[in-house]
């Protein structure tokens, strides 16, 4: 029966409700326009059912990818697409290695250190999207945000359910740490997330001290030589040089748009 304008397929309507107890959401959203298609084009009907079914997987990798972002909580949106590799004094095979994400399937580390503003952060937040990308779980933390997950885990008698979260990730990235002075409490959170992820997750650390100053910074000294043992023992290291890279930009008249 032909359908006049302003009816209501039945049929359609029908459909509808299918995908919506069926919890097909993009398929449903889509369903109309796709049929008119396949009408248009004269599409075989084993066609037809081929791309709404991508069509739902396509929506849901999408959505899950969202939620994938939400959860890492990374400051900005930076990507290796934008990582200028010209004012980066590591070198671009190296970040082309990084890039491939083999050292996280095998669990190893990543250590960046140098002055600031030398590219670490970016160069963390860059990997950690492109293991999102690739459907990694990852989180990001500075040195307070970490200790405040480990004492809210303390204070709430949940600590090894929460080590146990870590261990589930794929990438855990700690981002400037010694830039701001690490406590006790602090040096001891760290230690904590260092040693469940050793050789279990992968761990990107950025700062400003190298290695071997970390009994600088942390609190009392013989977590540091615990801490270091741990995190370089399957690590890359990488050393970052240079003026910043920020005040050269501001410099030039890069850091603003012209008035």
């Amino acid at each position: 029966m032909q359908m006049t304008q302003g009816e209501t397929n039945p049929v359609a309507t029908e459909i509808a409700e299918m995908t919506k107890r069926l919890r097909l959401p993009h398929l449903r959203r889509n369903f109309q326009d796709l049929c008119t298609t396949a009408k248009a084009q004269r599409w075989d009907p084993i066609e037809l059912l081929r791309v709404l079914l991508e069509t739902e997987i396509d929506g849901r990798n999408a959505s899950t990818l969202l939620v994938r972002r939400a959860v890492a909580n990374l400051p900005g949106n930076r990507t290796l697409a934008g990582f200028d590799h010209s004012v980066s004094s590591v070198p671009t095979h190296v970040i082309n290695a990084l890039g491939t994400l083999e050292w996280i399937r095998r669990a190893e580390n990543l250590v960046v250190c140098g002055p600031p503003g030398t590219g670490k952060s970016f160069l963390a937040e860059a990997l950690a999207s492109e293991g999102i990308e690739a459907g990694m779980r990852v989180s990001w933390f500075n040195s307070e945000s970490l200790a405040q997950t480990i004492a809210t885990a303390k204070a709430t008698d949940t600590l090894s359910s929460t080590l146990a979260k870590f261990r589930r990730l794929d990438l855990v990235i700690i981002d400037d740490l010694g830039i701001l002075p690490i406590g006790e409490n602090d040096s001891e959170a760290l230690y904590r997330v260092v040693e469940t992820c050793y050789e279990t997750t992968s761990l990107i650390v950025t700062s400003n001290f190298g290695l071997a100053s970390f009994d600088e910074i942390l609190n009392p000294r013989s977590i540091a030589a615990a801490l270091v043992d741990r995190l370089a023992h399957h690590a890359h290291l990488i050393e970052t040089t240079g003026e910043s890279i920020r005040l050269s930009q501001a410099l030039s008249g890069k850091g603003v748009m012209p008035l």
